[in-house]
């Protein structure tokens, strides 16, 4: 987020931000829809109504579910013809300060409000009122002798003996059965329902159960944290070196939130982290948060959404779509690892949750902390202009130091033909093996390689919806595509010679690191931690469990074990390409690699362990290596803040992309350079394309991006309708705004 737009109030506020009330009997009703603003319906006599009330009202020959945005209406349309609102919704309003927060996304991201709502609406079971629980319980005046039961009958009947009331689902789970037994015995009367309550409320933390012994420094941060509960809105930068215990700092501003009977929303960018940190809340608090997540089940989102609303929910943690929950006393917003670019939402209504979440906080009048060891550039210039506050953890927990980065030179210490660990870190691995410690290797490539050719011809296997090549997953037995996720084997001849040769693998991917760990130290056991070997947290959870527990001597994997794990025996990490996030011309290239190489490096040692890196380079030089090796954060940051500064660069400057995208090339290319000749011509404003996008094609659709460059005092949102509104989008073409892009592929 640009310097200008940390004050969310100076953003373009949208029609519809709550305006004086007219006379009540219509209203606007805004529906999930990418389409309109809002619409006027009558409401019936005696209907009791507020604005954020949840309604039912028909849209041609369907019923819809929407929310009362306005009372009084808002159109001219005559009374006649408007329709009734068909009923109101038994779950509570939508909260003033999140409808509020809908109006300005969407104004920001030049998004449809409806489309930004729907993600406010993203559960609408969770809308109805919830239904009790059938659950079943042994009856015990029942003579099962009677049934003649089986083995499976029998083991339900001995689990339920004493037990309470369970659903049929949990029964069969248990008692290792079908659900067609359970309902046999019930049928037959050998178990009676029992009727639960719908949910049971969470649990709730107790905010002073088991608090930390802080060093006087983190005494000290989590003092001026706690210190702005209940003050209004204000932004803090907590900054601290990895290890250095900032998670137990924050714990104490959501203590002190919770005891003012507030509710708390930290927000995490990966799923992955979230068992590491739901242990370690668990500890602190007594008790599980409320989670939300992709992985979680229908009806846990369900039981989640309705939890919140009620406010029932303490603490929720989530990805970034836990943002647009309805919190009725949201008092307190943690986004740890802020410097994330998984923070930022691609598809759909793209926003970035950090910047976001900085607005939800401005408009709720509550306190935000943004939590990183290396901070992003956007919130160290917000720090540099006083707009945000910095709290810092310069030093490890206990004493400990910090771990040795060194650079291995891979033109001078080059690896035998088709390997790719340099003879330094083979060593490094060796000697650490034979200390009894664990070992890291990363790469942030998945699979086996990233390109497969023809041995015969040279033809690369490539994705037939995207300009992408297949990557080979040998673990899998399957090539696939890393964008759209195409899948498919490997082929018995070349697609384009027909030779039966067969295909090479180029270059490495961490199953292929993993073969040549299993060829060079037999006896060890190693892992393999990534996106795609991995099926969610529970499984992420027992991964790092068995490196906690020692049954795992090599960790090979990809960003997933970069960030907030701790193994207090792991006492090497190696870096198998340290210069793979510095190709490609991304404008935050260098930023993004410094972060996640600092954090890799951060998993080698703690306490009474000392830590090693080994970053396996072709470019020692580079600015990005050189800070790394010799612990000079500040330096670094400063020099890139320069180069973007001259470059008129985020945050010094503004960007706004266009991607235009759809079926028919030939119309995407029309499309595109219609919009380029109605680009707008200001002397400080710069637009560059349009161009084929580097993924040309994505998922079956043509793609042309044309990206504006702005000063940050210009108003791109206000430059952007202007200029859209000069050209006519055929209706099989999508053109996309992207403020702030973080992806220029």
């Amino acid at each position: 987020m640009t310097n200008e737009t940390a004050r969310p109030a100076a953003a373009p506020q949208h029609e519809l931000l709550p305006r004086p009330a007219k006379p009540l009997g219509r209203a606007t009703v805004l529906l999930p829809l990418p389409v309109g603003d809002g619409y006027d319906y009558r409401v019936p006599e005696g209907m009791a109504l507020e604005e954020g009330s949840f309604v039912e009202v028909p849209l041609g020959k369907r019923q819809m579910l929407g929310v009362v945005w306005r009372l009084g209406g808002d159109s001219a349309v005559p009374e006649a013809r408007l329709k009734d609102i068909t009923g109101v919704l038994d779950v509570p309003p939508m909260p003033e300060a999140l409808r509020g927060f809908v109006s300005w996304v969407a104004s920001y991201t030049l998004a449809a409000p409806g489309a930004v709502l729907r993600m406010a609406m993203s559960v609408p079971a969770a809308l109805e009122p919830p239904r009790p629980v059938t659950a079943y319980e042994a009856d015990p005046g029942f003579d099962a002798e009677a049934l003649r039961p089986t083995p499976a009958r029998r083991r339900v009947l001995a689990f339920l003996a004493g037990m309470p009331p369970l659903p049929a689902a949990e029964i069969a789970r248990q008692a290792g059965v079908s659900a067609g037994v359970v309902k046999g015995l019930a049928e037959a009367g050998a178990l009676r329902p029992v009727l639960l309550p719908p949910a049971l409320p969470p649990e709730q933390p107790e905010p002073d159960r088991k608090r930390a012994d802080l060093a006087p420094d983190q005494a000290s941060a989590a003092e001026a944290l706690a210190s702005g509960i209940g003050q209004g809105y204000r932004a803090t930068l907590l900054d601290g070196v990895t290890g250095s215990g900032k998670t137990e700092v924050y714990f104490e501003a959501i203590a002190a939130a919770l005891k003012q009977g507030q509710q708390v929303l930290v927000l995490l960018p990966e799923i992955a982290l979230t068992p590491h940190w739901l242990e370690r809340f668990d500890a602190r608090f007594g008790c599980r948060p409320t989670e939300w997540h992709s992985e979680l089940t229908q009806a846990q989102r369900r039981d989640n959404w309705r939890a919140i609303a009620e406010g029932k929910a303490s603490i929720v943690v989530g990805a970034r779509s836990a943002l647009f929950l309805p919190f009725p006393a949201l008092g307190l917003i943690v986004v740890d690892e802020e410097h994330e670019s998984a923070f930022k939402q691609e598809e759909g209504v793209t926003y970035h949750a950090r910047d976001m979440a900085v607005v939800r906080a401005y408009l709720a009048k509550i306190p935000i902390v943004l939590v990183s060891a290396t901070p992003s550039l956007e919130t160290m210039a917000n720090v540099e202009s006083g707009r945000y506050q910095r709290v810092s953890l310069p030093d490890r927990f206990a004493g400990a130091a910090l771990p040795m980065i060194q650079a291995i030179d891979m033109r001078a210490s080059k690896p035998p033909p088709g390997r790719w660990l340099s003879p330094p870190l083979v060593e490094a691995l060796r000697g650490t093996l034979e200390a009894g410690e664990q070992a890291l290797l990363f790469l942030n490539r998945r699979g086996y390689a990233p390109l497969t050719l023809c041995g015969a011809c040279g033809h690369r296997l490539a994705c037939p919806n995207c300009t992408a090549w297949l990557v080979e997953h040998r673990l899998a037995g399957r090539l696939q595509c890393h964008q759209c996720g195409h899948t498919e084997k490997l082929p018995d001849h070349c697609p384009a010679c027909d030779s039966e040769e067969g295909f090479k693998a180029v270059g490495p991917g961490v199953e292929r690191i993993a073969e040549e760990v299993l060829h060079l130290f037999h006896e060890a056991r190693f892992a393999l931690i990534a996106s795609d070997t991995l099926g969610g947290p529970a499984a992420v959870a027992e991964m790092l469990r068995s490196v906690r527990d020692r049954e795992v001597d090599i960790l090979i994997g990809t960003q997933m074990v970069a960030k907030g794990h701790h193994f207090p025996m792991l006492t090497l990490v190696g870096v198998v390409d340290a210069d793979l996030g510095l190709v490609g011309g991304d404008l935050r290239a260098a930023e993004r690699t410094y972060q996640l190489l600092h954090q890799v490096a951060g998993r080698a040692g703690r306490a009474e362990h000392p830590g090693r890196v080994l970053l396996q380079t072709y470019e020692p030089g580079h600015k990005v290596i050189q800070a790394l090796v010799e612990g000079d954060r500040d330096r670094f940051l400063e020099a890139e803040a320069d180069d973007r500064r001259r470059a008129g660069m985020p945050p010094y400057g503004r960007l706004a992309a266009l991607i235009v995208s759809g079926a028919d090339r030939n119309q995407v290319e029309a499309t595109a350079l219609r919009l380029g000749r109605a680009a707008p011509r200001q002397e400080s404003i710069r637009v560059l394309g349009p161009a084929p996008a580097p993924f040309s094609v994505l998922r079956g659709r043509h793609r042309f991006r044309l990206l504006l460059q702005a000063p940050r005092g210009v108003n791109v949102q206000a430059v952007l309708r202007h200029w859209l509104a000069q050209v006519q989008i055929p209706h099989a073409v999508r053109v996309s705004v992207d403020i702030d892009p973080y992806n220029f592929l």
